[in-house]
């Protein structure tokens, strides 16, 4: 049977349950743009070449450890219409005080992190972009980091994404 909240489905949460995603450790997360719309800027040559707003989020990425001491930034990629990100999450004492607004997440988890990330760069663009219908896709993806070879294994993806782009699902050149 279908939940329902607030009369509409629910699509149920793609978080690992009963894990505490404010817990010290990698995650590998990647965010894409709503209907996988190119944003970004463009892969010219095997580089991603970054358009104004892939400068804004580019920015607000490079500003996430600047913000919370308790994240490190590991390695990343911007693509024409996602986002590919490797933070780890230091487990510190302090609760973290959101910097723009309220968060709707528990304060310190990957969720507030990445819901935070998304609405700065989404505030930035429009005021940039006024006429713009810029938006994220409403989810993202992430994968807990469990071991070195792993965390080997996607920072060499994260690097090589631009150059395999031709191939990449998320190109709309790919999607049927």
């Amino acid at each position: 049977m279908s939940e329902k909240f607030q009369d509409r489905y629910r699509v149920k949460s793609a978080r690992l349950p009963g894990y505490d995603y404010s817990q010290s450790g990698a995650y590998f997360v990647t965010i894409c743009t709503e209907d996988h719309c190119p944003w970004f800027g463009d892969i010219v040559e095997g580089r991603m070449t970054l358009s104004e707003i892939g400068e804004i989020v580019r920015e607000e990425i490079i500003q996430t450890p600047i913000i919370r001491p308790n994240v490190v930034l590991d390695e990343w990629v911007i693509m024409p219409n996602h986002v590919h990100v490797i933070l780890q999450i230091l487990n510190v004492s302090s609760v973290e005080t959101p910097r723009r607004g309220v968060s709707t997440w528990k304060p310190g988890t990957l969720g507030s992190i990445i819901n935070q990330l998304k609405s700065v760069c989404t505030r930035r663009i429009r005021e940039m972009h006024p006429d713009s219908d810029f938006a994220w896709q409403s989810r993202f993806h992430d994968h807990i980091v469990r071991n070195e070879e792993s965390l080997r294994l996607i920072r060499e993806y994260i690097r090589k994404n631009p150059t395999r782009w031709q191939f990449d699902e998320e190109n709309p050149e790919n999607r049927q």
